[in-house]
């Protein structure tokens, strides 16, 4: 499974070859890296208005990849301990392959929280972290698509973005200005929340290292080490800004 692509996904925007993926990552690190030296002279952006519409549209989306994920789930009777990647052109096989599709693109859509910080010289935003997963995300979901879309990987996209539906409201609530600020002292509660998160997608994929499951183990073995990246350089900020910061 690893060496042959899904026939099914491979002529889909952006999954038949690495080099749009890989072309658009280097466009985003050459941002990342230029952006706030040309907007070194420039006031930052206020982006309000755009900002609201944007990580109202996220929340939406997110929404609707959380509801796909689930209901093809349950329809299709997908078991939480061992599934197979459904390679049939049946309705719930492309249903699955096609939510998988949407998740990855928002992987894309999503490299223009990195923009917009920059845009409004937030720079102390864009950390390590940042930059680090927001281009995994791109290439781990690139190759999900193209090899694996549906089985155990339905798992990781239905958690994300269920996570990611709180993560844009928050956003979407802070866009609004600083009268929203005593509104959202549930900051530190969405970090738990993603940690939790990344647990169970840790716990999800090492369980079927042990199991006989006809899903492939390289991309089990793959998401789990990932996984446990997220999770060091998440507490890691945890850490930082709520426990260190507080003292």
């Amino acid at each position: 499974v690893f060496c042959f692509s899904d026939p099914r996904t491979d002529p889909w925007p952006l999954v038949y070859s690495p080099l749009p993926v890989t072309l658009l990552f280097a466009f985003y690190l050459f941002v990342v890296a230029l952006g706030p030296f040309c907007m070194r002279q420039q006031k930052p952006l206020k982006l309000r208005g755009l900002l609201i519409a944007y990580n109202l549209a996220m929340m939406t989306l997110s929404s609707y990849m959380f509801y796909e994920f689930l209901v093809t789930s349950i329809l299709d009777d997908y078991s939480y301990l061992c599934q197979p990647v459904d390679y049939s052109r049946s309705e719930l096989g492309m249903r699955m392959a096609r939510v998988c599709w949407w998740f990855f693109f928002s992987k894309v859509i999503e490299l223009l929280d990195t923009v917009f910080f920059i845009l409004r010289k937030k720079q102390e935003q864009v950390t390590f972290l940042h930059v680090y997963h927001h281009g995994t995300m791109l290439f781990n979901w690139w190759s999900g698509v193209k090899y694996v879309p549906g089985g155990q990987a339905f798992f990781i996209g239905m958690l994300n973005s269920f996570v990611h539906i709180f993560m844009y409201g928050y956003y979407a609530l802070a866009s609004l200005g600083p009268q929203m600020h005593r509104y959202l002292w549930w900051k530190r509660y969405l970090t738990i929340m993603q940690l939790c998160q990344f647990v169970a997608i840790a716990a999800h994929s090492s369980y079927n290292l042990f199991t006989e499951c006809p899903f492939p183990d390289g991309f089990n073995i793959a998401v789990f080490l990932y996984i446990l990246s997220l999770i060091v350089l998440f507490l890691h900020f945890y850490y930082r800004t709520y426990i260190r910061g507080k003292q």
